[in-house]
């Protein structure tokens, strides 16, 4: 449960909100069809509200839901504030300035990125978006989206970089990455912006919030090699579940689907035991820097 409600964040409030009026359903003994059917909504508005996609949400609807579920008077009116500050606030990737380069899936990841209190990451390919400098971001975007002008890139590193601030202030995300070490031989637009890119890295390691992790050719086969995956958890643990994040060229997508979370929760685990510690890892790191 929030316990500001006025200073909490709109995302913060979808994704409680949603998940409070999933519980309230699953309470009340009804099936997802059976509340469309009554209120003669779509079948993915409900869901939308339940996983906290909708960028505002609607007072009424959710005074609707509460009326079917059997809410208490208490419970109705906690849940309509939350409403009711995606209505006064907007996060600040929802801007105009924003909304044309960022796709419906990674509005997702940035709001459970902004929400979250500890993020696993497993990346095979390239270095996580939150420990990317500048020039590395340029560089991908500029050859994985051909079809976006200058200003639209300049629009993109600004996300990328504006979003790295869930990592420092009063309550700093908690990162735990976990990086292939072919990423660190890839050079992404040339020797010099890949050679900064492990600097930064190894400086942005100390940081008692982040745990930097490699994995080694010499390891072999590894729970990883099926694909990039991030597990985002939240600081109530009993409403708000861990919740999967995937990516592709087209879109990214979550899953909330219980048996999703657990493999992927065992593979990072197995994953953290297997590759070196911090400090090894470091020390990999270090040594593709002298390589380029």
């Amino acid at each position: 449960m929030i316990t500001d409600i006025e200073s909490a964040s709109p995302a913060l409030c979808r994704l409680q909100l949603g998940s409070e009026l999933r519980q309230l359903r699953l309470n009340a003994g009804l099936t997802s069809r059976q509340v469309v059917r009554k209120l003669l909504w779509s079948p993915s508005k409900l869901t939308r509200l339940e996983t906290g996609e909708n960028a505002v949400v609607e007072t009424a609807d959710v005074m609707a839901l509460c009326q079917i579920f059997g809410a208490d008077a208490e419970r109705t009116e906690l849940l309509m504030e939350y409403a009711a500050v995606t209505k006064r606030k907007r996060d600040w990737w929802q801007s105009a300035q924003y909304r044309a380069v960022i796709t419906a899936g990674f509005k997702a990841h940035l709001g459970l990125e902004a929400t979250a209190s500890a993020v696993q990451k497993y990346e095979s390919e390239y270095v996580p978006g939150l420990l990317q400098t500048e020039a590395y971001v340029r560089v991908i975007h500029q050859r994985a989206h051909q079809g976006l002008n200058s200003e639209e890139i300049d629009r993109v590193v600004d996300v990328r970089m504006t979003r790295k601030a869930v990592l420092h202030g009063k309550n700093p995300l908690k990162l735990t990455a976990i990086i292939n070490e072919a990423v660190l031989h890839r050079q992404v637009g040339g020797a010099e912006v890949m050679r900064a890119q492990l600097a930064h890295i190894v400086e942005i390691a100390s940081a008692p919030n982040i745990r930097i992790q490699v994995v080694p050719f010499k390891l072999g086969d590894h729970p990883g090699m099926n694909g990039a995956f991030t597990i985002f958890h939240f600081r109530d643990r009993i409403a708000l579940k861990p919740i999967i994040y995937f990516e592709n060229l087209a879109d990214g997508w979550v899953s909330r689907h219980e048996g999703d979370v657990e493999r992927h929760e065992e593979a990072f685990n197995d994953l953290e035991a297997l590759a070196p510690g911090p400090q090894e890892s470091l020390d990999l790191i270090k040594k593709a820097m002298k390589e380029l």
